[in-house]
């Protein structure tokens, strides 16, 4: 069993074209013998947002904190504490704070 604080995770900045204001912590994944899921926190400063991108896989959404928008093909949806959201594989998409404070949301993909 892997148990560990969220302090004890270093934030990194992610630095890929289109992203603004973007950390991740990586909280498990295979590294730690996880056989199925990684599962990341995300954390997206005021006016900042992720790259409108697309990828082989799913991922899960729940947001912690904050105010934002999900863009995709088909519109946007407002996101907000509490919220949860299903990306689809190859399905277009991008994650902006709308709000004052950070927009932080955890993920959860497959290895």
């Amino acid at each position: 069993m892997i148990v560990r604080d969220l302090t004890e995770i270093e934030a990194l900045s992610v630095d890929v074209a289109g992203a603004k204001g973007v950390t991740k912590r990586v909280l498990i994944s295979e590294v730690d013998g996880a056989p199925n899921f990684i599962m990341r926190q995300f954390s997206i400063r005021p006016g900042g947002n992720t790259p409108y991108h697309t990828h082989d896989w799913e991922h899960v959404i729940y947001v912690l904190s904050g105010a934002g928008q999900v863009k995709h093909s088909e519109g946007v949806h407002n996101l907000k504490a509490g919220g949860s959201a299903l990306v689809l594989p190859n399905e277009e998409h991008g994650f902006v704070n709308t709000g004052d404070k950070p927009l932080v949301f955890l993920c959860s993909i497959p290895k």
